[in-house]
């Protein structure tokens, strides 16, 4: 029958104009925000595109199951009518020989029949029904019943299928919404103001090129220092929404793919990731740890010592080498 299906919650459809009215000015004298104001608050609207993302590809590893689930009821299904099939032609056998030298008008009917509840209705009316062969009448009658068990279960898994397609698109689109409302809030931004901006980004990065050679707090060994060196090595790539590389990436994407260099299959979801791992504590941490974010978990980045991460963050900062403690942090995993 059916698995347990975690029916998704899309309960974000309020925070849609989230940012959107904050950044309307009350008066046309009123003056442009000022940049920190609107970086922090594009920042929000990255986070809550990020959050929906995460969902998505939660949605995305549901739909997969369910695919595989509709898959194998079909299959069964499948052989469920053959076996049908073969029952009926040794009934319909019977019943000729049953009524061998007589009229088959009463019969007829029942000879030609193909829908299984139908037949099985005709055969009971039989006034020589005493005298089939009782086993198989049985026989049939059980497996009248499991096709139409196995019916009604393609029925359902098929409709979950569709709910999680509806599911996957409103994902998608909130998506879009947030990444447009983001980049139309940049937009309104004064020449100066974008330059300004542009300029501390340009320190950031420079300084996160710093970090990145310097030495971790303790050295990686075993898988964990091929995850490691992966993500490392992609320090600098765009973020990309649903992307595993490689020219560009979201959170659990990178995490995903730096594990994968070591051997270590992990779902492309960072709340999947952390319910699957093996917890750690923050205070023990070593290179190669995952560590979650935000609750509930939207976020995941790859320790990689010195009281840093390797993350893919936004589309504004793409995959950066932070802190460990830039973002709320709400727990750690060690994969393998």
């Amino acid at each position: 029958m059916l698995h347990g299906h975690k029916r998704l919650t899309t309960a974000f459809a309020g925070a849609l104009l989230v940012g959107a009215v904050a950044f309307v000015p009350t008066s046309p004298a009123q003056a442009e925000p000022d940049i920190d104001d609107v970086q922090a608050r594009v920042d929000k609207l990255y986070h809550e595109a990020e959050q929906a993302s995460e969902r998505h590809n939660d949605a995305r590893i549901e739909l997969e199951e369910l695919q595989r689930e509709l898959d194998a009821v079909r299959a069964d299904q499948q052989r469920q009518d053959e076996q049908m099939s073969s029952v009926r032609e040794q009934v319909r056998d019977s019943i000729v020989r049953t009524y061998q030298g007589q009229s088959l008008s009463a019969v007829g009917q029942v000879v030609v029949a193909d829908d299984p509840s139908a037949f099985l209705a005709q055969m009971s009316t039989l006034s020589a029904y005493d005298g089939l062969q009782d086993q198989l009448f049985d026989t049939y009658s059980l497996e009248v019943e499991a096709l139409d068990i196995r019916r009604q279960a393609t029925a359902a898994q098929a409709a979950e299928l569709a709910d999680v397609e509806e599911e996957l698109a409103e994902e998608q689109a909130t998506i879009d919404e947030k990444v447009e409302e983001a980049e139309a809030l940049l937009s309104r931004l004064k020449t100066e103001e974008r330059e300004a901006l542009e300029a501390r980004e340009a320190v950031v990065s420079r300084d996160a090129q710093r970090t990145e050679t310097a030495p971790v707090a303790a050295p990686a060994s075993g898988r964990a220092a091929a995850a490691v060196q992966y993500a490392l090595a992609q320090v600098g790539k765009s973020y990309v929404w649903g992307a595993a590389g490689p020219s560009g990436f979201d959170c659990s994407g990178l995490t995903m793919m730096a594990w994968r260099q070591a051997g270590v299959s992990l779902p492309h979801s960072s709340s999947a990731q952390y319910g699957g791992g093996t917890k750690v504590s923050t205070s023990a941490l070593q290179p190669g740890d995952l560590v979650y974010y935000y609750s509930p978990i939207s976020h995941v980045g790859i320790y990689i010592g010195n009281g840093q991460i390797v993350d893919a963050a936004n589309p504004s900062t793409g995959v950066r080498i932070t802190s460990v403690d830039s973002m709320p942090l709400v727990g750690a995993t060690r994969p393998g």
